[in-house]
């Protein structure tokens, strides 16, 4: 039996080298959904407009923010195995895995529940503009109908990610993203199944990527030495489920209140018309781009950091800290040059030329678009520490403050107070991306992330 040849120890070797091999499957994992999600978008606004992009805009909104339980309680859960890789404690991962599963698998039944009862209430709280609200009704009810596939993906990722391997969901989110263009070729061009044809091209190549991902996983368990029974699927470990909703909770609360704070941005952004909501979509993608340097770094930082803080290795985790330093801020750099260039080039990929006002709106964009590829850059580095050391409380701090207080609070000070409008709404929520980093400076500060 082969031991050992799967999982990845980063408490030894080069932590750059380590670093950027795990980050680099997670970096184009990233940008190929982006790239899927533009494709839905370019493909709509093309065919459908400003309409049909405000449509997808908003219905993606709503149902992003029903994968917040997914998103935290799955990287919570990556940390955690790191964890149990760090501490010599392998035998664990299995009923480990088992536990996290089946809680994620309740909660995406119950979110879809809510999601497509209270449907109409949170598209019209999100002041969805009356031509694209039927479009915008019909792509959420198909996101939302996929939810469970969605959390399925995320969970398996988490599981091997947190074992090291970032090269496997790579490959499937690559299967996926193929195949999506292709289906929103078919349905929405071919078909004329409009946004929600595009919906249903995003749920299906999802639901593929999980199943190639979860078939991988059964295949390769041994090399993985996951020793799981049908029963930890069902009868959880009530201290190991303890331990994911407590560091699990507040990163769920984190990317909920960042959505919830987005939605409540947008839905004023809305009300300024269907050129401005359209744009709204298209910002949308650029910050998306932003966190593709946040998510892949924020995710190979946690998972490095939390094996060596539970193997007690802190002067690895500093110089962890400083490679990420080094490698965001280049890369943020380098995409805000490529702004800067190609302005024009770039934003109209997702809409016609024909289309001025929502193009005129764009050119002022340009500085704020840099303010969140540095905001994400400054983020992933303390965002590693503050995820990889487990502490529950900072998270919780960071959610509320990052989540909440900033984003709402600077949104309405630039948007309303200053009379900014829309650009001020934008602004406040590209400044408040920076408040992770202030946050984590001062954990590192006080030397807490080493207990």
């Amino acid at each position: 039996m082969q031991h050992n040849s799967q999982i990845k120890d980063f408490t030894k070797g080069s932590i750059t080298k380590n670093l950027i091999i795990f980050a680099l499957p997670l970096f184009f994992a990233n940008l190929l959904q982006v790239v899927y999600n533009m494709a839905d978008m370019a493909v709509v606004g093309h065919v459908l407009g400003k309409t049909g992009i405000s449509a997808v805009s908003v219905g993606g909104d709503v149902t992003h923010l029903l994968t917040f339980i997914a998103m935290g309680l799955s990287n919570a859960g990556q940390v955690l195995i790191a964890r149990y890789i760090g501490a010599k404690e392998k035998h664990k991962i299995g009923k480990f895995v088992g536990t996290m599963s089946g809680f994620l698998v309740i909660s995406a039944f119950v979110l879809t529940a809510l999601g497509l009862i209270f449907q109409t209430e949170l598209l019209t709280l999100m002041n969805t503009p009356e031509e694209a609200f039927k479009g915008a009704v019909s792509y959420s009810t198909v996101s939302m109908a996929g939810l469970i596939f969605i959390y399925g993906y995320n969970t398996v990722s988490a599981i091997l990610r947190g074992m090291g391997d970032s090269k496997h969901p790579f490959i499937f989110i690559a299967i996926a993203a193929v195949l999506n263009v292709f289906l929103d070729l078919l349905f929405v061009i071919k078909f004329n199944m409009g946004e929600m044809g595009a919906a249903l091209a995003t749920i299906i190549s999802q639901t593929v990527s999980f199943i190639s991902c979860v078939v991988f996983l059964i295949k390769r368990r041994k090399e993985f030495e996951l020793t799981m029974k049908l029963k930890d699927f069902i009868f959880w470990d009530k201290e190991m489920l303890s331990a994911l909703l407590k560091l699990g909770i507040p990163m769920a609360i984190k990317t909920a209140s960042i959505q919830i704070s987005k939605l409540f941005v947008n839905s004023y952004i809305n009300s300024y018309g269907v050129a401005v909501s359209a744009f709204s979509g298209i910002a949308n993608k650029i910050a998306s781009v932003a966190n593709l340097i946040s998510m892949a770094m924020n995710t190979a930082g946690s998972t490095v950091v939390g094996q060596n803080l539970a193997a007690g290795e802190f002067k690895r985790v500093k110089k962890v800290l400083k490679s990420l330093a080094e490698i965001t801020l280049t890369v943020s750099t380098f995409f805000s040059v490529l702004i800067i260039l190609f302005p024009e080039e770039i934003f109209s990929l997702f809409i016609s030329t024909n289309e001025t006002d929502v193009l005129s709106i764009a050119k002022n964009y340009i500085p704020i678009a840099i303010l969140l590829f540095y905001g994400a850059a400054a983020r992933a580095i303390m965002n590693a520490l503050l995820n990889g050391s487990g502490n529950y409380k900072i998270n919780f701090a960071t959610a509320i403050f990052d989540g909440i207080i900033m984003r709402i609070g600077l949104a309405l000070l630039f948007g309303l107070a200053l009379n900014m409008q829309y650009y001020g709404f934008w602004l406040g929520d590209a400044l408040a991306g920076f408040t992770p980093f202030f946050i984590g400076v001062v954990f590192y500060v006080s030397g807490r992330w080493k207990k």
